[in-house]
């Protein structure tokens, strides 16, 4: 079956290594960025592709940061913000409406303010903000600047003093990004994540991931599945799916159960007694699923092995569409879905 890629979402994903070593260089002619000493806690506001870069910074730096950070995906400012509060208003396009809303909402609230974006109305928002503005490329989808809206954060608290050591993260993430890169590339309809999307095949993925990094990782697998391939994903995370989702996999569900297949995203972060969560859920959903698989992250650091398994798994969603004869750049629904909210 031939390719097809009408907006070049393979080589998009070809030139992610590149695209995360750019973002941070960029980082270093931004001014005007606050004090850290005036800035106790930080919140990004984003949505999708954007958003989901908020949750990368959550994942890689609260373990690290001495002020909270809160990630937004609404039209609400947390009521908490004020002149203490360094915001991220993220939208790779610039029109996001709820990112528009919140990040509005914020900067009344007197929060210092940083804007990510290739344009639009938040860009001429930035402007009358007099926020530092960091300009990111004018992608044809959000989903593939996932390097171009998240480095620019961790970027911003590096060069503030809250994250020392985030030039050799992002030195050991592109390191290891460029080495899947090559290995996928070159390998093509035999590399790994082409055949585990033919082990999928036409089953619903149920995605599992451990802890922040995991859970992010997870979480961003559902979202190309979903954008990509144009079908159904799901995702949930340990500890917590053992609280719940592990309920489930039971005789009452054996014939759902078969129509899914369960991935499992280990990272060497994780909490010592996930380990054997994974382990023990493995074996429960085992007798159901159409299949179980384990991707392990590579790489040196939470940010390296972060990258690793989104990587990953943005191959995987390609593999998946083009197995089924789907082009995965055009979301249709989604510019349904904007002009349906326009024309309220």
């Amino acid at each position: 079956m031939p390719l097809i890629d009408s907006d070049g979402m393979f080589e998009l994903a070809e030139g992610f290594p590149e695209q995360v070593e750019q973002a941070f260089r960029d980082c270093a002619s931004v001014t005007g960025l606050p004090r850290r000493e005036d800035i106790e806690s930080v919140v990004v506001i984003g949505m999708g592709g954007s958003g989901i870069a908020g949750d990368v910074l959550h994942a890689v730096a609260v373990p690290l940061l001495p002020v909270p950070v809160t990630v937004v995906k609404g039209y609400e400012c947390p009521h908490f913000v004020d002149e203490t509060t360094l915001v991220f208003a993220v939208s790779a396009s610039g029109g996001t409406e709820e990112t528009i809303e919140a990040a509005s909402d914020a900067a009344l609230a007197g929060a210092k303010m940083v804007v990510v974006t290739s344009g639009g109305e938040l860009s001429h928002l930035a402007e009358a903000w007099q926020a530092p503005l960091i300009r990111v490329p004018d992608v044809v989808w959000p989903r593939a600047a996932l390097g171009a809206m998240a480095v620019p954060m961790v970027g911003v608290l590096w060069r503030m003093g809250f994250l020392p050591g985030v030039d050799l993260w992002l030195e050991r993430a592109v390191e290891q990004l460029k080495w899947r890169r090559d290995k996928f590339v070159s390998a093509g309809a035999a590399s790994e994540p082409a055949e585990l999307a033919r082990r999928i095949g036409s089953s619903v993925p149920v995605i599992h991931g451990g802890g922040p990094v995991g859970a992010v990782a997870a979480q961003r697998w559902k979202a190309q599945v979903n954008e990509n391939a144009k079908r159904m994903a799901f995702w949930s995370s340990m500890p917590e799916l053992c609280h719940n989702e592990i309920c489930g996999w039971a005789d009452s569900s054996k014939e759902i159960g078969a129509l899914m297949s369960v991935v499992m995203l280990r990272h060497d972060s994780e909490h010592p007694q996930l380990a054997r969560r994974f382990e023990i859920t493995a074996d429960l959903v085992r007798r159901w699923a159409a299949s179980v698989v384990e991707v392990r992250a590579q790489g040196e650091g939470d940010l390296a092995q972060l990258f690793d398994l989104t990587y990953f798994g943005d191959y995987v969603s390609l593999w998946l569409a083009a197995d089924a004869g789907i082009d995965p750049g055009p979301v249709e629904v989604l510019t349904w879905l904007k002009q349906q909210l326009a024309g309220r």
